[in-house]
């Protein structure tokens, strides 16, 4: 089995939904989970804060310089992730589609590289 990331793309600024919608989301979600778990394909999964909370560090002449917020201005980040387990890759994206499904919101499906 290999492990592919399904990455959760929110979109920057929008309006979070309104508390009954975003708990019927909630609940898919963890229903999704439970599915992966059942499946055996689940690994770990998480949401993420904005990206306004980050923090950068970077190389530089032999220290690290440290500043606040993303790497990026965008019109999207990185809203969560979710690894899994797949056989191949039409497995993956079948996880993906139902992981959006259980969102609302895209997923990005990509695989991570073999390691000997």
């Amino acid at each position: 089995m290999k492990h592919y990331l399904l990455s959760v793309v929110q979109p920057a600024g929008a309006t979070p939904p309104p508390p009954d919608a975003l708990a019927a989301i909630m609940r898919d979600v963890e229903a999704f989970n439970d599915e992966l778990r059942a499946a055996g394909a689940w690994v770990f999964a998480g949401g993420l804060h904005g990206p306004e909370t980050a923090t950068m560090l970077r190389p530089e002449g032999g220290d690290v310089l440290i500043t606040d917020g993303p790497f990026a201005e965008g019109k999207e980040y990185l809203g969560g992730l979710c690894l899994i387990r797949a056989e191949d890759l039409d497995a993956a994206l079948e996880w993906g589609r139902k992981a959006a499904l259980a969102t609302t919101l895209p997923i990005e499906v990509r695989p991570f590289v073999d390691q000997p």
